[in-house]
């Protein structure tokens, strides 16, 4: 299974997570690779709504391009939503870091699996 797939499958895994939350969601496919700054998932509720910027990674840490993060930044004003960092490394379950919490390295952004344990929410957590 090439690595695009395996990122389909797990931003569809996470609109499944928060249909059964009670959001409204869906992948916006093709994000990143258009002109319009987009996010990997839409989802909200009447009176809520957040863009998720989505990585998964077999390692303890994942290397976010900059300008993925510029692009849920810019689309998360422009819609008037939370912007989120969703990432799930092995054996993990989703977790979700405020842009406050990452650090620009270069022109990446570095999450440590230490780090998302210690920082991240839960599903849960971010939909109260």
């Amino acid at each position: 299974m090439s690595r695009k797939t395996k990122g389909i499958n797990a931003e569809r895994e996470l609109i499944h997570l928060l249909w059964a939350k009670g959001f409204a969601a869906l992948r916006v496919a093709g994000s990143g690779s258009m002109r319009y700054p987009s996010p990997d998932i839409i989802a909200g509720k009447l009176d809520r709504k957040i863009a998720i910027e989505c990585k998964t990674s077999i390692a303890d840490r994942k290397y976010i391009p900059w300008e993925n993060i510029g692009q849920l930044i810019r689309y998360a004003a422009i819609f008037g939503a939370e912007p989120w960092l969703a990432v799930r490394f092995s054996k993990t379950p989703w977790l979700f870091l405020s842009l406050d919490d990452i650090t620009q390295v270069g022109e990446n952004v570095l999450i440590t699996k230490e780090q998302a344990q210690l920082k991240g929410l839960l599903l849960e957590e971010v939909i109260r």
